[in-house]
């Protein structure tokens, strides 16, 4: 299977998720395609996998869903003020798509790689590297996964969680990790009373080995 194959077949199943996320939150064609700015026909196709979305276009969309579409999950919190939070579509699409262009090229040049090798890549021309490095174009999110993987990066080194957008998914992360502890560890963290004890391991987390070392030295000598 070709690089394009392969995208093409990862993008069906994006739009599969994205048309799961839509139905379950009830919200309409219409709705979704304005919160992106886009026509209900494009959206369509997005859920088709007949054109391909971009990380910035599913991020907001995932923070109007209510739903963490970039995890490939379906649990996600409740949020009754989603939609009276998004941003402008226009300018939070144009600066995201510009950053992830930014740390593109900056993953490119940091692993050696040349823009002619990410264009055989993806089966591009150097152009259109070229258009995504700089933010004119937005990579679609199917073709982001693939360079990430040549470049042997996580997808978070893509992923926003500075604009109120990103402090959703963030959020959403956090909430997703906290239920995967073991019982005993949540209940723990939820208790008021333990709250200085957490204070307490943050503080030790922060200190250089040879203080924790000469902290240990002192609990021996009192205990024994």
């Amino acid at each position: 299977m070709s690089n394009r194959q392969a995208i093409k077949r990862r993008n069906r199943i994006i739009g599969n998720l994205i048309r799961g996320a839509r139905e379950r939150a009830h919200f309409t064609l219409s709705s979704c395609a304005e919160v992106l700015g886009i026509s209900p026909a494009r959206f369509t196709a997005y859920e088709e996998g007949a054109e391909l979305i971009s990380l910035p276009e599913l991020e907001l969309l995932g923070r109007y869903l209510g739903s963490p579409l970039y995890t490939l999950r379906r649990e996600s919190l409740d949020d009754e003020d989603a939609e009276e939070k998004l941003p402008v579509p226009q300018l939070f699409l144009s600066l995201r798509h510009r950053i992830v262009g930014i740390r593109l090229q900056q993953a490119r040049v940091q692993t050696g790689h040349t823009q002619e090798e990410l264009a055989e890549l993806l089966e591009h021309p150097i152009s259109t590297i070229v258009a995504y490095e700089h933010g004119e174009q937005s990579i679609p999110l199917a073709e982001l996964e693939l360079v990430a993987r040549t470049l042997v990066l996580p997808m978070d080194f893509f992923l926003d969680f500075d604009s109120e957008v990103g402090k959703w998914h963030r959020a959403q992360l956090d909430f997703e990790r906290f239920i995967e502890l073991p019982f005993e560890i949540r209940e723990f963290i939820l208790r008021p009373i333990n709250r200085s004890y957490l204070e307490l391991a943050m503080k030790l987390a922060g200190m250089p080995a040879g203080a924790l070392r000469r902290i240990a030295e002192g609990l021996l000598e009192i205990t024994y």
